[in-house]
């Protein structure tokens, strides 16, 4: 009789254990929201570097570990996927800031190079004889 109902319930077991490992193979929510944060974190990233060597390199690290991310996705890796999503931002947010640090010191040097200049000028037009 005890081995009728430990049959009886073998098919039970089956489905939760089923459902166990569907739950945990499947993405979460969370896991979606952070991919598709990360995607909008590259395109804004891919705006503000533009055709900029610097940040260049890491805005295609960006898109790689967006690609994988996906990828995992896809798979129903939640885990890896969020991961890779996570690498991406980073990357991201990395390639803006070398982007802007550069523009600022682009800056930086024009303004270095005026004041040189105007430096210059006003040290001949003191040495210029006085009439």
């Amino acid at each position: 009789m005890r081995t009728a109902n430990f049959r009886a319930g073998l098919p039970i077991l089956g489905v939760l254990a089923a459902g166990v490992l569907v739950g945990c193979s499947s993405v979460s929510q969370v896991t979606r929201e952070r991919v598709a944060r990360s995607e909008q974190s590259y395109q804004q990233a891919q705006q503000t570097v533009g055709r900029s060597e610097a940040g260049a390199l890491e805005l295609q690290r960006a898109r790689d570990n967006l690609e994988q991310a996906r990828t995992a996705m896809g798979k129903k890796e939640g885990e890896k996927a969020e991961r890779y999503a996570q690498l991406a931002e980073l990357d991201s947010q990395l390639a803006v800031s070398k982007s802007q640090s550069a523009s600022a010191r682009k800056a930086a040097d024009e303004l270095t190079a005026s004041i040189q200049q105007l430096r210059q000028e006003a040290s001949r037009g003191s040495t210029s004889p006085q009439q």
